[in-house]
């Protein structure tokens, strides 16, 4: 499939997906130590005060839904990647048009061009998170 970007666009955003993929794993890796949930549960079971427990469950769920937030753009990020090395890279998944370089640019991971994504949002899909 011959691609709208040319040689230079397609480094640069290569090297973007990249680079965000690195910063996601080592993200992950210290999100992953961190989250001790042994030592959360440990703290919950020597608290007895409702109010207290509340805290640890709260710390917690923030910890996973920081994990689960980061897994969600790694995987994006791996999709793109992989798309990128197929030769599919900047084609809408939904209409099949080219992706704007301005919006990989901005937006390295986008499976979507910018019409198509405003029609899947509308249509209740969830907005793109970075």
């Amino acid at each position: 499939m011959e691609s709208h970007l040319d040689a230079a666009q397609r480094d640069r955003l290569r090297q973007m997906l990249e680079a965000q993929r690195a910063t996601l794993r080592e993200t992950l890796r210290g999100e992953v130590l961190a989250a001790d949930i042994l030592r959360a549960e440990d703290i919950a079971d020597r608290v007895r005060d409702p109010g207290d427990e509340a805290v640890v469950d709260l710390l917690a769920d923030l910890e996973y839904a920081d994990i689960d937030r980061h897994i969600g753009a790694l995987r994006a990020t791996e999709a793109a990647l992989r798309a990128w090395h197929d030769g599919r890279y900047g084609v809408c998944a939904d209409c099949g048009g080219p992706i704007p370089y301005a919006r990989l640019e901005a937006y390295p991971t986008a499976s979507r061009c910018i019409d198509c994504q405003a029609e899947y949002e509308r249509a209740g899909g969830p907005t793109p998170r970075l």
